[in-house]
């Protein structure tokens, strides 16, 4: 068509003028080209067994073909040095010790400055630096002091549980945005980072704050601030989005604060966590094809810039690149092959993932297989992890793992123990119901080995806690959840060893 023809010839006048950085942004621009151009030839009529593949792009040259000229006009790169090759790091590795013969399931050893991390592995989120309600000394995980890096035998297989030591919460998830307004990254380095800021000798990860600027705007994650004292105050958090980053207003004194992707970075490197991500935007779950073609070529640009900063001061601290595009497999591609093109430490995908498991399953079934061909010249002992951003549900996890998915963080077992539900070998329980008024005798979960079960609080007694709004309450959930979710992943371990998923 006329349409499809003049924006055809549009970005092909563009790209015959535009730079490179190391061939990666100029195939970047023709893949944006042809996400655009399938969508307007795709027929209205196809369909898919999956929503994940119903999403099409055809809406790109339906809306407006003059905003998209537009857009690709003002992708010029201003430093178009090649980034370096990858090299692998004496301070961060990820080692896989065994790969499943039943799927893509692997056993692996994250191994950072602050010790190492199992995987499959659980992250817990401690937003301000610190789990809601529970010490973190408490679910911390302690490693014999004297012990072979890994109980592993010449056999290659390993005990799935880290060895010696009182096996606990190896990785947490610390909250860039949030520490960024209080109580700042400059009183975190002087304290001398966040391990000595808040008494942790384990791994750390901080992200790069984008997430809650976005989602707070998108009312997504109000759950975790109290939003009730300021939102009446500052109702609109997020007042400009453009090239050089984001500005928002601090829902805590409403001031504004510009976030670029420097800015970013430089705020993790004072906080100083082993694990850090680079700035990247996220769009609403229902963003027209056009914004999102458009918000994941920003982000490109951003973690871009990001990682130049980051690799100007390493630190001893390992980059993760973030993998975006919705639920459009189209975007999942590009994005997958522009992240793994550069020199990241390992990968996560993020931005939407769908409404259910299966658009999810329908995106790392996307993803996967493309990062594990640009692994492949690399040595079993220095591969790249894969981490799932804000993924936490059982179902989710177990289904992800058949896909080689690593790490996975959220808040989800933690919330919901703030609110009365308990993870268990039985399913979930809802301890303020009334059923469990009488049960003097029964713990959570007779299975459990956690602090809760093991000192015998009896449900009748967890539920009285709930009832009378004792704070003891939603502690002693939240961390018996987190003791769930920490032998979930010991048993799922010891499944993939044994070939059984």
């Amino acid at each position: 068509s006329r349409t499809s023809a003049s924006l055809c010839l549009s970005l092909s006048l563009f790209l015959a003028g535009g730079k490179e950085e190391g061939g990666i942004m100029k195939r970047s621009f023709e893949t944006a080209a042809a996400v655009a151009l399938r969508g307007r030839r795709r027929s209205s009529s196809s369909t898919s067994s999956t929503s994940f593949l119903s999403t099409s792009t055809s809406d790109v040259l339906e809306n407006d073909r003059i905003e998209l000229q537009n857009w690709a006009g003002h992708e010029i790169v201003t430093d178009t040095t090649p980034f370096p090759k990858f090299e692998t790091k004496d301070f961060f590795r990820f080692e896989v010790l065994h790969r499943s013969r039943r799927s893509g399931a692997r056993v692996g050893r994250i191994h950072t400055p602050h010790g190492y991390v199992d995987t499959p592995g659980y992250v817990a989120v401690a937003t301000n630096a610190a789990l809601k309600h529970i010490d973190h000394l408490l679910t911390d995980h302690r490693p014999a002091e004297t012990t072979a890096t890994e109980n592993q035998s010449g056999d290659g297989s390993h005990d799935g549980g880290g060895g010696g030591g009182t096996y606990g919460q190896q990785l947490m998830f610390c909250n860039t945005y949030h520490l960024l307004l209080q109580p700042g990254p400059d009183i975190v380095a002087e304290a001398g980072g966040l391990h000595q800021f808040m008494n942790r000798k384990q791994p750390l990860i901080t992200d790069s704050g984008g997430f809650q600027v976005f989602s707070m705007s998108n009312h997504s994650v109000t759950d975790e601030l109290n939003r009730k004292q300021n939102g009446k105050k500052y109702p609109k958090s997020t007042l400009k989005v453009n090239e050089e980053g984001v500005t928002f207003r601090s829902y805590r004194t409403g001031c504004l604060v510009e976030l670029t992707p420097e800015k970013s970075v430089l705020a993790q490197k004072k906080l100083g966590a082993d694990i850090i991500i680079p700035l990247d935007e996220l769009p609403p779950f229902h963003t027209s094809t056009a914004e999102l073609v458009k918000s994941v070529a920003m982000t490109h640009r951003w973690e871009a810039r990001s990682l130049r900063t980051h690799l100007a001061d390493v630190n001893q601290q390992a980059m993760l690149g973030v993998i975006h595009g919705g639920i459009n497999r189209e975007l999942r591609e590009w994005s997958t092959d522009f992240i793994s093109g550069l020199p990241f430490d390992g990968f996560a995908i993020g931005g939407s993932l769908g409404r259910d498991t299966e658009e999810l399953m329908g995106i790392l079934d996307t993803v996967m297989p493309r990062l594990a061909k640009s692994s492949q010249g690399l040595p079993q002992s220095h591969q790249k992890p894969v981490h799932l951003l804000g993924v936490g549900d059982e179902p989710s996890i177990r289904h992800a793992v058949t896909r080689g998915l690593d790490t996975f963080d959220s808040c989800f077992p933690t919330r919901i123990g703030r609110h009365g539900a308990a993870l268990t070998s039985e399913g979930r329980l809802n301890i303020t119901n009334k059923r469990f008024r009488t049960q003097y005798t029964q713990v959570l979960d007779d299975q459990c080995d956690c602090h809760v079960c093991r000192s015998r609080f009896s449900r009748a007694y967890l539920h009285h806690l709930f009832k009378a709004k004792e704070p003891l309450g939603p502690q002693l959930l939240a961390m018996h959840n987190l003791r769930y979710m920490i032998n979930m992943m010991k048993g799922i371990r010891e499944d993939i060893l044994r070939n059984a998923i």
